[in-house]
């Protein structure tokens, strides 16, 4: 037996009895197992894991003499007069230590609350520490921090929802937001306590901030293992084991920080950027709106203006400080140097929006760059405008990518890589940001900044600007162009300091549905600064739910189930596509429904299995206004997931409405869908963990994407027969993506709504492409694909970013080329 394959991954005290320890792990086939405290037998139970995919299950080759299992062992309700229990396995005369573990580390978790902390990021310069995790316990949870002389620290502490961990948790009824998540700004502080606290229990967590004791306790950790994997499992295994770990560092996502000097304009292409000559050149006045601005990041703000490769420009500097400005002198002085340079002084004290506006006023250029007052922007900020401009004249909106700076200057981190304009996104979050271009023409039709908006001012003022705008006119720059200073004061960097800004954005985005004429509602989303919208409508039109079905009765009768007795809406019916089963079963099963429940028809297709002639077959007897093209191996989760569907699909600019898909382990199967990804298309975020929010938290974002995958898609009928429905020449592979693709050429948006979930058993009712024949299809669909669709397969997905690999779905860095 090659023992090193099999270990413990995952090990815990039961909530509700705590004599009764829980472990997970690989375990051997046909081996007995015997649980030892103190050299004395204990009880002890194992099983087969039950919600093991079969994409986890076999992702290991070397588990093929394995198994994934659940143990529990009865443990005394006392553990202080025990020292050590173990846990081995035997066949025969081959005996194996599992699992080891002193009795004095049990009694420290006995009847205590559960935790996991999943991160700890350390920003010692700026003086931030970011911690994300979950905990769990039978009675309601605590969570606080205090210094080590047990004084309060106070920090906002976010709850969120974490179905993941609750299923873990099946014995228990633990709070359904029992993940964390707290951005710490300290001082002078070295280490503090995590304390989760309940009735009833207590556990603590010390968390260090210094660097030396954070890799320390690492390296303890990292020890630790090392040690008890050597004990139970030899030098072999363990070097294999960490062999293993290195060949996966090779692998990690590109560091930002050696990226970014490779993707900057060398010295000698941002000389050329200076003696470049356009046919046109717009003069650009960057507004910026000063507040006694720190003069060392004042000077940096109107040095990186002057490093400007295109010198077609003005600086207007509103000085909102009030009579007695300590910045006056600097103002002057700067004034003086450039004549480029405009200041308007006030004698009272400015908002933000006002302030902003006074800017504005003074502005003579044909377009209005917006900055703030302690940010920069890089050298060849206003050239790449200019040129996009060049480009075309048409455009009246510009933004482009950018990064947070360290308050020293040195350091840039969180880069922000966007889509091109992407309005549902933008309806969840103020992702466009900096650096934000308009026309001055444009302004002047929309308005300026308003003061009822203040704290997300820009927010309210960026969507009327693409409102007045159109999509066509709006340009996405895909470079870092904008260097966003990040200090404890700031709402990027500290949300809970500006809680007003917040609620602010939620009336802005609010604002917006009402101006354009959509009866929606806006509340906050999971996190500060993301906002989640419900469309309100006035009826609720029949959808029609279009299931192929091939045998696999229990799937069937599993998501139909689900729809059933889960939904809160109502007004559906289904339309289910029997293709070629073959099991009597299946064929009872179809005329019991259709017996006992008047939503249900099943319709006979004939033919060799084509999924786009199935469901098109289908649509041909649906009444609804809406489809819904459902696997028959899904299965919703949330009771409101068809409404949340319907909700998008109403509006007039969608065609089809994706959900967030879970395979069975609650790890992510679908969260919207990538052009480009493994070299055709691919779904975002695969086998990322249920409650990881993804980069720049797109995973719980409703956005556009060019697709979504038609195992659960809404559509609107209308826009269906438009475009022809499904392609038939596509008879398994791509037809979701040709179908979106065809919905957004006629001008429709494709909507990925992540409160619409549901689980995806994936594939269970259709064999692998494993034979010559399913093969040689694979690539002639491939084939077609690529003939069909050539320009963004060539160009890029436009609600994805350049700089972001097609390598892998999690939205990570795309590698340096060789020679940069």
């Amino acid at each position: 037996m090659q023992r090193e394959l099999f270990e413990v991954e995952k090990e815990r005290f039961d909530l509700v009895d705590k004599r009764i320890y829980r472990l997970q792990g690989t375990w051997p086939k046909e081996y007995a197992v015997t649980a030892l405290l103190d050299g004395k037998e204990v009880p002890v139970k194992i099983s087969e894991q039950e919600r093991v995919s079969a994409l986890e299950r076999f992702k290991d080759l070397d588990l093929v003499d394995g198994m994934r299992i659940q143990m529990e062992v009865e443990l005394p309700e006392s553990l202080e007069q025990y020292k050590k229990l173990t846990i081995q396995g035997e066949n025969g005369g081959d005996r194996f230590v599992w699992f080891s573990v002193s009795a004095r580390q049990l009694a420290r978790k006995q009847g205590k609350p559960q935790y996991f902390l999943e991160s700890i990021e350390i920003e010692q310069k700026a003086g931030i520490c970011r911690v994300r995790g979950w905990a769990a316990f039978g009675q309601p949870l605590q969570i606080r921090l205090e210094s080590k002389d047990r004084k309060k620290i106070p920090c906002e502490i976010q709850r969120m929802k974490r179905v993941d961990v609750q299923n873990q948790f099946q014995e228990a009824e633990i709070e359904e937001k029992c993940g964390f998540f707290f951005e710490l700004h300290y001082q002078n502080l070295k280490e503090f306590y995590l304390i989760f606290e309940a009735e009833g229990g207590r556990t603590l967590r010390l968390v260090h901030l210094q660097p030396a004791l954070v890799l320390a306790e690492k390296a303890g950790g990292y020890y630790k293992k090392g040690c008890r994997f050597l004990k139970l499992h030899g030098v072999t295994a363990l070097t294999g084991k960490v062999m293993e770990k290195l060949t996966k560092g090779r692998k990690e996502n590109m560091v930002y920080s050696k990226w970014l000097p490779c993707h900057l304009p060398t010295k000698k292409e941002l000389e050329q950027q200076r003696q470049a000559e356009f046919p046109w050149k717009p003069l650009f006045s960057v507004v910026v709106p000063l507040y006694k601005t720190p003069e060392k990041y004042l000077l940096r703000l109107i040095e990186s203006m002057k490093e400007q490769t295109y010198t077609h420009w003005e600086l207007c500097l509103s000085d909102g400080s009030g009579e007695n400005s300590p910045i006056r002198e600097l103002l002057e002085q700067a004034v003086r140097e450039d004549g480029r340079i405009k200041v308007i002084s006030h004698k009272e004290p400015l908002q933000i929006s006002e302030n902003t506006n006074a800017a504005i006023a003074a502005a003579s250029g044909e377009y209005i760059v917006f900055a703030d007052h302690d940010d920069e922007l890089l050298p060849h900020a206003l050239y790449e405008c200019a040129k996009a401009l060049n480009q075309n004249r048409e455009l009246e909106v510009l933004y482009s990518d950018e990064d947070k700076m360290s308050m020293d200057g040195h350091k840039f981190f969180q880069p922000h890589f966007k889509p091109d304009f992407n309005i549902d996104l933008l309806c969840t979050v103020n992702y466009i940001c900096h650096l934000f271009v308009a026309k001055k023409t444009l302004i002047d039709q929309v308005g300026m900044l308003r003061k009822e908006f203040d704290g997300a001012q820009d927010y309210d003022f960026i969507f009327r600007c693409v409102e007045r705008a159109g999509e066509k006119k709006i340009h996405h720059i895909p470079k870092i162009l904008y260097h966003w200073r990040s200090h404890e004061d700031s709402t990027s960097e500290n949300p809970e300091s500006k809680l007003y800004a917040f609620e602010a954005g939620k009336r802005a985005v609010q604002a917006h549905y009402d101006r354009i004429g959509v009866q929606a509602q806006v509340s906050k989303g999971e996190f500060l600064g993301l906002y989640r919208t419900k469309f309100l409508r006035e009826k609720d039109p029949l959808i029609s739910i279009i299931i192929p079905n091939k045998d696999h009765i229990d799937d069937l009768k599993r998501c139909m189930d689900a729809i059933e007795n889960r939904s809160t809406y109502r007004n559906y019916e289904f339309i289910i596509v029997e293709n070629n089963s073959e099991d009597p079963e299946t064929f009872a099963y179809y005329q019991q429904l259709e017996t006992v429940n008047p939503r249900v028809r099943v319709v006979y297709w004939k033919g060799i299995f084509n999924y786009s002639a199935i469901n098109n077959f289908g649509v041909q007897y649906a009444k609804g206004e809406y489809l819904l093209l459902l696997n028959n191996d899904t299965e919703i989760i949330n009771e409101d997931c068809l409404e949340e569907l319907l909700g998008y699909c109403t509006r007039s600019d969608v065609g089809a409405v994706g959900a967030r898909l879970y395979y069975e382990d609650d790890t992510i199967q679908h969260a919207g869908v990538v052009i480009g990804f493994g070299g055709i298309a691919g779904h975002c975020f695969v086998q990322q963990k249920r409650g990881f929010t993804g980069y720049c938290h797109r995973i719980i974002c409703a956005q556009d994407y060019s697709a979504v995958t038609a195992a659960c898609m809404m559509v609107k009928r209308e826009a269906y027969e438009k475009v022809g429905g499904l392609s038939e020449e596509f008879e398994v592979a791509f037809n979701d993506i040709d179908f979106c693709l065809k919905l957004g050429r006629e001008g429709y948006h494709i909507v990925y709504n992540p409160y619409a979930e549901l689980y995806h058993y994936e594939s269970k009712s259709r064999g692998l492409e494993d034979t010559p024949e399913k093969v040689a299809r694979f690539n002639r669909e491939i084939a077609m694909f690529e003939k069909r669709w050539p320009d963004i397969l060539r160009d890029g997905d436009p609600y994805y970013n350049p700089n972001l690999t097609l390598d892998s779905q999690d939205f990570s860095l795309r590698r340096i080329k060789k020679g940069r």
